[in-house]
């Protein structure tokens, strides 16, 4: 049986830098249609507190999240020195499709994945293009997916991208709106006979009962005419933060035991970017657990210069860390590697890897 290996990483950072500064100007409301009392200063400089976010990427108005992602695999697809037309499936993750710009339509006829094939010339129609919406952790549970086929024999070679322009969906009124960015990351998964490597096991949750709508779409903070039918990014801060900190560490947890790995052999987490002082709390959590301390530099953070994108993250600092962009962070043979994400749904995944 074979064990799925990443062969190749590649991510693309949009050149466009929004930094904090850049929000003085606005004019922030409560979700009830009121102005935040406190001055946007006060606002921004709480908000860099809480979220460790000093700037983010936004992508050029001439480019979609299929562009992004395409800019990504073409970058993997290099990296794991493989023929396109070779891949098995094409996997993107993403939460609304191709928006344009000074629009919030979500767009998703065709799919991404067709359209980054198409963009990719990839002209084997065995190699099948789907999408998967799945919140942010979308990019580690697509990986799932594709290790599944891999291990099932159904397929050889992956493409898994993780692709959004969140900056196009959010409400400019909403403080939260600081939060989000935009990028691509993407990585080739393919089946290998040497199975002291690769996907060792993973573990995934849905907490939809009583935490599907911690974050959703609605209306915007300030609607100035009750016809406006525009819809955002909603999401209940501190619920979500209560949420991520009591049910990830206990699904990192049960993936390690699934795949008889001790925390203390971990060498890296790569968490979700969606808040500094969230992935802190959950990292603190994990580790208190397990009894353990808490090794240095286990944890990298991009957040602070490229904000939240969603599924990209995850991937985009794997890539950045391969190509020795990431100082002081390395990954080295034989190292055990965490992938986890939480988001909206919600939805909970880790895998275990072993580099």
């Amino acid at each position: 049986m074979y064990r799925s290996i990443i062969k190749g990483t590649g991510s693309y950072i949009p050149e466009l830098v929004i930094d904090n500064k850049t929000f003085s100007s606005t004019l922030f409301y409560e979700s009830n249609n009121l102005p935040v009392e406190k001055s946007t200063e006060v606002v921004i400089t709480k908000f860099s507190e809480i979220t460790g976010i000093k700037s983010r990427r936004y992508a050029k108005v001439n480019q979609l999240a299929s562009d992004l992602g395409t800019l990504a695999a073409e970058k993997a697809i290099a990296d794991a020195e493989i023929d396109k037309e070779t891949l098995d499936y094409i996997i993107v993750a993403h939460n609304f499709g191709d928006v344009s710009p000074n629009s919030n339509r979500v767009d998703i006829l065709p799919t991404l994945a067709s359209r980054i094939k198409m963009n990719l010339q990839i002209h084997n129609p065995a190699c099948v293009a789907y999408d998967l919406p799945f919140g942010c952790p979308g990019w580690v549970e697509a990986v799932i997916q594709a290790n599944y086929f891999i291990r099932s024999g159904d397929a050889k070679r992956c493409l898994v991208i993780g692709a959004e322009t969140l900056s196009r969906v959010v409400d400019p009124h909403d403080r939260d709106s600081m939060i989000y960015s935009d990028g691509a990351g993407a990585i080739i998964l393919e089946g290998s006979a040497q199975t002291e490597r690769g996907i060792l096991a993973h573990a995934t949750e849905t907490h939809a009962v009583h935490h599907a709508m911690l974050l959703h779409m609605g209306p915007g903070n300030h609607q100035e005419n009750e016809r406006d039918e525009n819809r955002y990014i909603k999401m209940q801060g501190r619920k979500v933060y209560e949420f991520a900190v009591t049910h990830v560490p206990l699904a990192i947890a049960k993936a390690l035991q699934k795949a008889n790995i001790a925390l203390s052999d971990v060498k890296k987490v790569l968490i979700h970017q969606a808040n500094e002082k969230m992935d802190e709390a959950i990292i603190q959590r994990l580790y208190k657990n397990a009894g353990v301390t808490i090794p240095k530099d286990i944890m990298p953070m991009t957040i602070g210069w490229l904000g939240n994108s969603s599924v990209a993250t995850v991937p985009t600092m794997l890539d950045l860390i391969r190509r020795e962009q990431f100082s002081p962070h390395e990954i080295k043979d034989g190292d055990i590697i965490l992938f986890a994400s939480v988001g909206a749904g919600m939805n909970i995944n880790a895998i275990v890897y072993k580099w």
